[in-house]
């Protein structure tokens, strides 16, 4: 089977996540609704595609060809709100603690990274799926490029998926003519301009009829309709502009190494602090999770889950020399009421509301994995500890799945009581 390639546009998911999702703030203050709710989407995709390589690509504030060749690009856009430019270098900071990588390149948007980047995998035999809230990445959908826009709606992620045949039936045009089609139309978020009096109806009939932008021109005079004849005639310039700007570049020169996006441990001891600090387990974000309704199961396995264990979706025996090497200092951290045993450690109804069993992984293992208790789901959790995990890790994460726990059986009396 071909590996597989997750690629994301950073500031596109991140703006998506911001107004998608209601103001939250931890306890320092700082705004972090926009970093969970694109944690959320990234974790979801992952949790679908079970790629073997992740990065995500941002934009740089220094101009690129683009704005070289016509100044006013993107003029238009207006100025990031302040609460959601504070969480972008936050964000970069739970990225690189979580050893995803990041991609970013003065001169080059983010479009013409994940671009070549998704070009380069596909004619390497991989699959990719290319996230972003931004359509002009349709260009570049393939049999084996999948672009995929979510869209945050009442606190639910949908996505939707383009392949090529996908943009065909759309916009009734192929990948290679949505070039063309934005060369006619122009696009406003971008401040390009476009053909005056060409609107996406007229530019989608004439790209069917002619089949491209130069085609057009070569039968301009045969079409019928004068004022858009004559628009393409007195502003063919604009055109030409257009599709320059529209144009990703599909061959920009990186200096990524295909290595550094192999997923490895994405919850390590460093996110897991990140996660701390940011108070990614403070109340607000619990009723969120109610709000969204994501089941708290879907909660702790996106958080708490390695992508490469969930790939092999293996399941180890317990060790019970593992058991009591950390049983006593566990259980002295007051955090679980537990038992310690050769079978594991099961922690028992203690206000979590629900059984929650846990057990230690054989040695070689340093991941974490949080699963429902198979068919007796509704109960409670398994969660298992890779044996080799450092203890402060493994301490992190006990105390991050506790505290949500804790909030569940919470939330749950609440709403007994209401």
């Amino acid at each position: 089977m071909a590996d597989k390639l997750v690629l994301i546009d950073g500031h596109s998911i991140l703006n998506r996540a911001y107004y998608g999702i209601p103001p939250l703030t931890n306890a320092a203050g700082l705004h972090i609704n926009a970093i969970y709710g694109f944690l959320n989407i990234m974790f979801k995709i992952l949790e679908e595609e079970q790629p073997e390589f992740l990065a995500v690509a941002f934009d740089v504030s220094a101009p690129t060809f683009r704005h070289e060749i016509y100044k006013g690009y993107k003029d238009t856009r207006k100025q990031m709100d302040p609460e959601l430019e504070e969480q972008v270098p936050v964000m970069k900071e739970v990225l690189q603690a979580m050893g995803v990588m990041i991609m970013e390149q003065a001169g080059l948007e983010a479009d013409d990274i994940l671009g070549t980047m998704a070009k380069s995998a596909k004619k390497k035999g991989m699959e990719v799926s290319l996230v972003s809230g931004d359509r002009d990445l349709l260009q570049i959908a393939s049999d084996h490029i999948k672009i995929r826009i979510p869209k945050i709606k009442g606190g639910k992620t949908e996505v939707k998926d383009y392949y090529a045949k996908d943009v065909i039936a759309e916009y009734q045009v192929d990948p290679l003519q949505f070039i063309d089609l934005k060369a006619l139309m122009g696009d406003a978020s971008d401040n390009i301009p476009g053909v005056p009096k060409i609107g996406q109806k007229t530019a989608e009939k004439l790209i069917v009829e002619y089949g491209s932008l130069d085609q057009i021109y070569e039968h301009v005079e045969e079409i019928s309709m004068k004022a858009v004849r004559e628009s393409l005639i007195e502003h063919k310039d604009l055109a030409d502009l257009s599709k320059v700007l529209a144009t990703i570049n599909i061959s920009a020169e990186l200096s990524y190494q295909w290595e550094d996006a192999r997923i490895g441990n994405l919850y390590t001891k460093q996110a897991l602090k990140k996660f701390e600090e940011l108070g990614l387990q403070e109340q607000e974000m619990n009723s969120l999770f109610y709000e969204m309704e994501i089941p708290l199961s879907d909660v702790l396995y996106r958080m708490e889950n390695t992508v490469s264990d969930i790939k092999k979706n293996r399941r180890v025996l317990p060790d019970g020399t593992k058991i009591t090497t950390y049983s006593r200092e566990i259980v002295n951290l007051n955090l679980l009421d537990v038992e310690a045993g050769t079978t594991g450690y099961q922690g028992g109804d203690s206000g979590h509301g629900g059984r929650t069993y846990f057990r230690i992984a054989d040695a070689g293992s340093t991941d974490i994995q949080v699963k429902p208790l198979g068919r007796y789901a509704d109960k409670g959790f398994e969660v298992i500890l890779g044996g080799d995990c450092e203890l402060e890790t493994m301490i992190l994460a006990l105390k991050f799945i506790t505290q949500v726990l804790e909030k569940e059986a919470t939330a749950t009396a609440t709403r007994k009581n209401e």
